[in-house]
């Protein structure tokens, strides 16, 4: 129960800090309530995540988010040839941001595998182009190699870097008022608010890498990941992770502290099942 506790924490205090931000400064209110309600969704499922799946259903887990990665590419919209989103109805989810936390949790408990699957992620952020998806499988890929010291990550991660200059040259959007460039506005108006949102981001980072239950390589990959987004997202235009309006990665990272909470830290791999 306090495992769950703790990866409910790490993702409702900056979902929360978010909220207080849209509200203060005049968001409309349909974006409080949708991020509200994906932050109950993901609560929900972090409270009732059962235990880790098995090999088979963890793999067919890794292809059904590689697949999410790729369906904008399929499906649209697309703007100005960017192709990140994937429409449901009146709303659009970031692909990226949806799908790639829980994969990086997942290829955690893939040491063979896992390099590969990063690499064809990779490939959706240059066909979407989407630098902030590369830069957050760049820093995924160093919490696994701090957890592994596999050399491939090193590897992996100098690709991931280049793609990530070459999407962020190609893939750049105008800003969207309290999606993008959060921190970044705010830190010339109102530096204590832009301060306490980075507070609650850093709280969010320290919990998952060192408080929330779940194997070393999904831990800090996950970490990794979050830390990648908010970067991409207060250097370029790309958006705010967890403090800004958008769903997709309040969902995307609900999704990976309820599969990371289901591992027990320095257990085996789970048994096939």
């Amino acid at each position: 129960m306090q495992g769950r506790v703790i990866a409910a924490l790490s993702l409702a205090i900056p979902v929360l800090a978010g909220l207080a931000y849209l509200r203060g400064f005049g968001a409309p209110p349909s974006y409080l309530i949708v991020n509200a309600g994906a932050l109950v969704a993901a609560g929900l499922w972090i409270a009732l995540a059962p235990a880790a799946p098995g090999r088979k259903v963890r793999r067919a887990l890794i292809v059904a988010a590689l697949a999410l990665l790729f369906a904008p590419l399929i499906t649209g919209p697309s703007l100005s040839g960017v192709t990140r989103w994937l429409p449901l109805g009146p709303v659009s989810l970031n692909s990226g941001l949806l799908a790639l936390p829980a994969l990086v949790v997942l290829s955690g408990e893939e040491p063979d595998h896992a390099p590969a699957i990063l690499s064809a992620a990779l490939l959706a952020a240059l066909l979407q182009p989407d630098m902030a998806l590369g830069t957050a499988l760049l820093l995924a890929s160093f919490g696994l190699y701090d957890a592994t010291k596999d050399w491939r990550y090193g590897a992996f991660a100098a690709v991931a870097f280049t793609i990530s200059l070459v999407a962020a040259i190609r893939g750049e959007l105008p800003p969207q008022p309290f999606v993008e460039r959060v921190m970044f506005l705010l830190a010339r108006t109102d530096p204590l608010v832009a301060l306490g949102l980075l507070v609650s981001l850093l709280v969010s980072f320290f919990l998952i890498v060192s408080a929330v239950p779940g194997r070393e390589p999904s831990r800090k990959a996950l970490a990794g990941a979050l830390f990648g987004f908010a970067f991409a997202g207060h250097v370029s235009n790309y958006p705010s992770l967890l403090i800004g309006y958008g769903a997709a990665p309040i969902l995307g990272f609900g999704i990976a502290l309820g599969l990371l909470i289901g591992q027990r830290r320095g257990a085996p791999m789970p048994a096939d099942r």
